[in-house]
């Protein structure tokens, strides 16, 4: 796999948050073209040749580009800086539209499974996106998961049996 320019990956990622939830709102194009725009890495950069490229490689190979990016993604190596700056990329542009739709909140937590950015910095620097970052709901496979991972680990004794006496609430009836 190629590796791929920093100003690349987050015209990529904006991309991709933008086309995540099956739409492609306007606002989210002139979001990102405005990013675009302040920024020096896109200097030498045709937002509307790039832009377009994006679109024609998603609906040539749909799926397999979000895999694709997301396979980028996780060799790219980056800053702490550069991670919290894609960060921002993509959720400028999730929120764009002013609709936040769960598909976007699940592709962005798949970008960042991919980062190395603990989630307190993320949240030092954008605290109001704390619903981004959690836990999504628990899952049978994920119940399956944590449960295998559990019995390869235990090692159980043998456990006596227990007895319990007569007398026992008696004696909590004296103590009172």
């Amino acid at each position: 796999m190629s590796s791929i320019t920093f100003d690349k990956l987050l015209l990529k990622t904006a991309f991709c948050c933008m086309a995540a939830d099956g739409n492609i709102d306007k606002r989210e194009i002139s979001l990102i073209k405005s990013l675009c725009d302040k920024s020096p890495l896109f200097s030498n950069v045709n937002f509307q040749e790039e832009i377009n490229q994006l679109v024609e490689e998603i609906n040539a190979r749909g799926k397999e580009f979000i895999q694709y990016y997301f396979d980028l993604l996780k060799q790219a190596q980056l800053s702490e800086e550069e991670e919290l700056t894609l960060i921002d990329f993509a959720i400028q542009t999730i929120n764009a539209d002013e609709k936040i739709e769960y598909s976007e909140i699940k592709f962005f937590k798949n970008i960042r499974h991919r980062l190395k950015v603990t989630n307190n910095k993320i949240l030092e620097r954008f605290p109001d996106i704390e619903q981004y970052l959690e836990e999504d709901i628990i899952t049978v496979g994920f119940l399956d998961k944590i449960s295998s991972q559990y019995f390869q680990a235990i090692e159980l004794p043998q456990f006596d049996l227990i007895t319990i006496e007569a007398n026992t609430n008696d004696n909590s009836k004296n103590e009172e």
